[in-house]
């Protein structure tokens, strides 16, 4: 029993290790020819959002919703991919029991 204790215990430790070094990388995404950006760190918290002032006319309110679900999709599969990539390079999860 003690022994699953500590593998937890480490457990724990590596995922707040990968946490931490997911909050030091980014990701960008653009849509609409970089009209609408998204920066996005590896633990998938927006950091910033950029629209070109001139989609925000009432008229091109559809696009620019469009433009914002595609470029966030696209912000979070690539923060997904770095987060594999990063769990990885640390040699992947050993989940007890799993």
């Amino acid at each position: 029993m003690f022994n699953k204790i500590k593998q937890l215990k480490e457990l724990r430790g590596r995922a707040n290790e990968m946490r931490s070094m997911l909050s030091q990388e980014t990701v960008h995404a653009e849509g609409l020819g970089g009209k609408v950006s998204i920066v996005m760190d590896g633990n998938q918290d927006v950091l910033s959002v950029s629209v070109d002032p001139e989609l925000l006319n009432p008229e091109h309110q559809a696009h620019l919703e469009q433009a914002l679900r595609e470029v966030m999709n696209d912000a979070v599969k690539k923060s997904q991919r770095l987060m594999a990539t990063k769990i990885q390079g640390m040699g992947g999860l050993n989940i007890p029991g799993m």
